[in-house]
């Protein structure tokens, strides 16, 4: 029996609330919200978050809690094995990703590289 594969991507409680709340204000249908990465900053790579009008063919799905992430193909390689937070902290609110492939960040920890 082939074994099943880990999700690409998992959220925490606080990521999922605020996907849904983020989802709910936007007044408009989405499929739920888009995951890649792209070429920026020092370190050669950074997240890239938005919102989901369709799926895309070859996207990658991960539905947790209610909740739906696609995964830009180009970007699964890079954030097999993630952990999306949300975080309010009083220097830094936003999505924190913890990325087990990350081999460094930059300085000022707007990209990353594996």
């Amino acid at each position: 029996m082939p074994r099943a594969r880990p999700a690409a991507l998992t959220l925490t409680a606080a990521a999922v609330e605020r996907v849904r709340a983020l989802l709910e204000k936007r007044n408009k249908p989405s499929v739920g919200i888009r995951i890649g990465v792209r070429t920026k900053g020092c370190s050669g790579l950074s997240y890239t978050i938005e919102y989901a009008d369709a799926k895309g063919p070859a996207d990658d799905i991960v539905e947790q809690d209610g909740v739906t992430v696609l995964i830009d193909p180009k970007a699964t390689m890079f954030i097999l094995g993630t952990e999306m937070d949300y975080v309010e902290e009083k220097l830094q609110t936003g999505f924190v990703f913890r990325n087990p492939n990350e081999k460094g960040r930059c300085g000022c920890g707007e990209s990353f590289h594996v």
